[in-house]
């Protein structure tokens, strides 16, 4: 499958530069969302430093929450520290993006197998009225509401499931997703609406192997898309 377009400017870009993000416990996390979001999809390519004192200006924070933040990714592999100089972006390769992606996607994939088993006519009413508001925010090319509706999409999924221990993991394998990316494509988010209608009549036919199969596919296509994205962004030689 050729991966459409994924956005190269506008709101995709400017939100993997979220300025000002709210003073709380968790600001920490929330840089390391951001910085995460911008190795992911190759805004910060690997060899390039991250310099604390310009990324705590460029969000509005002090260097403390962007210091903890690159201690934790350092601990996730994706910046080392270089003694004297700062943490500098690790390597991330088709292989690695595939793998995160599989991982997302096996996960996924069970948890779509077992709401398929267990489903209700008013959760299947339910879920396609999740889809008809995506549908909305595509059409409109409203990359938050497209964002939230993707993310309420497969939530519901998960809970129809019950299976909060796999959800659990899949949030934590979904952080290094660069969502933002995603949901500023209208190409995309006319595949992800589509790819949601065929997996609501997967449910509604109560067919577990195909609500699997077709669950799986998105992730696939989702590390297809990134890595083509990636690789129209890199630096010419």
């Amino acid at each position: 499958m050729t991966a459409p377009e994924l956005a190269t400017t506008g709101p995709a870009v400017k939100g993997l530069a979220v300025k000002g993000l709210r003073r709380r416990p968790q600001l920490s996390e929330d840089v390391a969302a951001h910085i995460r979001s911008q190795i992911m999809s190759g805004v910060l390519r690997p060899g390039v430093f991250v310099r604390i004192d310009d990324a705590a200006a460029e969000l509005g924070v002090s260097a403390t929450p962007v210091r903890e933040a690159l201690v934790s990714l350092r601990g996730e592999g994706l910046v080392e520290q270089v003694p004297n100089r700062g943490y500098r972006v690790g390597e991330l390769d088709r292989d690695d993006i595939e793998d995160i992606f599989w991982l997302q996607g096996a996960i996924a994939s069970k948890l779509a197998r077992r709401a398929a088993r267990v489903i209700t006519e008013a959760q299947i009413e339910e879920l396609t009225g999740l889809n008809a508001r995506l549908r909305d925010a595509v059409a409109r090319a409203n990359p938050d509401a497209v964002e939230t509706g993707v993310f309420e999409f497969h939530r519901f999924v998960n809970r129809v499931a019950g299976g909060r221990k796999l959800a659990w993991f899949l949030y934590g394998a979904i952080r290094y997703t660069p969502t933002k990316l995603y949901s500023a494509s209208e190409s995309w988010g006319r595949e992800a609406v589509a790819g949601h209608d065929a997996l609501i009549d997967a449910f509604a036919r109560g067919d577990v192997e195909a609500a699997g199969e077709l669950m799986g596919r998105q992730f696939a296509d989702g590390a297809e898309h990134l890595v083509a994205y990636r690789e129209r962004m890199a630096p010419r030689s």
